[in-house]
């Protein structure tokens, strides 16, 4: 598995990724996004493909081996693939994305519908296509986007035809989840089998101070040989300096360090984890984000963190009112 050479590596970071969701289009969800990428006019193609890159060549020379795009994240799969060909010494890293979600906002901040979920196999294999014809054989895990306890994708069998294929060929399967029954989305996948072996071998789920429902469940694939990703550490921005709640505010200050290195500290921490994703959108975030590797969160700052957590139809209706910025 491509994940192996995450567990061999020694640099600190290692278990921390880069995910493009925020900068490989001009809008999302993320707060903020008026200061790290200025308005509008300067979210260009060519600026974002440009801080896209330095974001990139940040991340690797700070140690990141996992970077991750999805074919809704506007040009992310581009960007990164432009900077893969750019860096012809680039060899170690473990590149993922996602199908499942069409990017429908054609460069705008405004439109109407900014993404179309689509599960089916058509898309799935309308995508990978779309995705071969970018990343080619630097693809390593191809990920269903955002599976939800009723998505299709977990009865399909057609499609888990197609998807063991795959794997066969020497892509790693995996898929995301998202919204307040992460959890039961979780098992409903590991139970899925082709030839009575699971399909996945990896997991991306949202978990954070304020979400942390999907964690007996995440554990639970750990323990059954999956690679576990966390995405949305610093929850779209809420538990960033700015808006950060009082507790998560004080235990930063002890350690001397920014909040979101403890929030993304918090996650490092569960012994299920194999990589946490920053989202970073400019390259002091970035280097903020990765001084989670040294963070070592005490009990009695663990447990002051714990009374934060929200319930999951609480957290994931807040997430939903986030407009696009």
């Amino acid at each position: 598995m491509p994940f192996a050479r995450l567990a061999t590596a020694t640099t600190p970071t290692a278990h921390l990724g880069l995910g493009l969701a925020a900068v490989g289009r001009p809008g999302y969800i993320t707060l903020d996004r008026a200061a790290d990428l200025g308005e509008g006019h300067d979210r260009t193609v060519e600026n974002l493909r440009t801080r896209t890159h330095e974001l990139l060549d940040a991340a690797y020379a700070q140690g990141v081996r996992y970077i991750d795009a999805a074919r809704s994240y506007g040009r992310s799969e581009e960007f990164l693939a432009d900077w893969l060909k750019s860096r012809p010494d680039v060899t170690d890293v473990v590149v993922g994305s996602k199908w499942g979600y069409t990017y429908t906002a054609g460069w705008t901040t405004d439109a109407e519908r900014h993404e179309v979920k689509d599960h089916s196999l058509a898309a799935y294999e309308r995508q990978r296509a779309e995705t071969d014809a970018i990343l080619g054989d630097r693809l390593d895990l191809y990920q269903i986007h955002s599976v939800t306890p009723d998505s299709p994708a977990l009865t399909d069998k057609d499609l888990h035809a197609r998807l063991a294929e795959a794997a066969a060929q020497g892509v790693t399967v995996g898929f995301s989840t998202s919204g307040p029954r992460q959890a039961d989305a979780v098992r409903a996948a590991l139970a899925v089998t082709v030839d009575g072996e699971p399909l996945f071998r990896t997991v991306q789920s949202t978990y954070n101070i304020l979400e942390t429902s999907a964690g007996p469940a995440l554990a639970e694939a750990h323990d059954a040989g999956l690679t576990v990703i966390v995405k949305e550490g610093m929850a779209n921005g809420r538990l960033a300096a700015p808006h950060a709640p009082e507790p998560l505010r004080a235990v930063a200050e002890e350690t001397g360090l920014g909040c979101d290195a403890v929030a993304l500290a918090f996650v490092l921490r569960q012994s299920w984890t194999g990589v946490v994703l920053s989202g970073a959108a400019t390259t002091v975030q970035l280097a903020s984000n990765l001084h989670a590797a040294a963070v070592d969160l005490t009990d009695d700052q663990l447990a002051r963190l714990a009374p934060l957590a929200e319930t999951p139809e609480a957290y994931w209706q807040h997430r939903s009112a986030l407009p696009w910025h």
